[in-house]
């Protein structure tokens, strides 16, 4: 071999040496699993309270959660403990919603979960409070269904169904598989 096949080969040899290691390591940090940026909250919020009004400027409903996370590219907002106090047009008194989990989606649909509890803070209702494992509720139009076991409590009433649907402002409700009713006046 001559001298500049020689110098040649080492200068090779260098330049080699010199940027294996750095390809060798783009290629592990490509390989390593990225976090979806969809997956990831937009914002978080401890103890969160909100107040919602309408286009005529009446309170619409409140919410308080112990903790929310919203999704803006999936379109969703989790919330851990919601309660959701709903106002109806030609009525006094709200109801209120409580649950272990929820979920807001962008088209006012609010799924709750696990000890649901629906109430009427008024003591003029006919029905006072009604209970489930699940709800789904239209804040738009102010309607609500489960298709889960429902316990429907009035003063003199209790009411066993599985599923049923309602509408808060006509104070209608429908029984999807009625089970038991107990009426026990005073």
């Amino acid at each position: 071999m001559n001298r500049i096949t020689l110098s040649i080969l080492l200068l090779f040899m260098l330049v080699l040496g010199i940027y294996v290691p750095s390809w060798v390591s783009d290629e592990a940090a490509q390989k390593t699993p990225s976090v979806d940026e969809s997956l990831r909250p937009n914002y978080q919020a401890h103890n969160m309270r909100s107040t919602f009004y309408n286009a005529e400027g009446e309170l619409n409903h409140l919410v308080y959660a112990k903790k929310m996370e919203h999704y803006q590219l999936l379109g969703f907002t989790l919330f851990e403990t919601p309660q959701y106090t709903i106002f109806v047009e030609n009525q006094a008194e709200p109801w209120q919603l409580d649950a272990e989990e929820g979920t807001l989606y962008e088209n006012e649909i609010i799924r709750l979960e696990h000890e649901v509890e629906i109430r009427t803070l008024s003591n003029k209702g006919y029905v006072q409070t009604i209970k489930t494992e699940f709800l789904e509720v239209n804040l738009k139009d102010r309607t609500m269904m489960s298709d889960q076991p429902v316990e429907i409590t009035g003063q003199n009433f209790v009411i066993k169904s599985k599923g049923f649907t309602a509408n808060l402002e006509t104070q209608q409700y429908e029984l999807k598989d009625h089970v038991q009713t107990v009426y026990a006046p005073y």
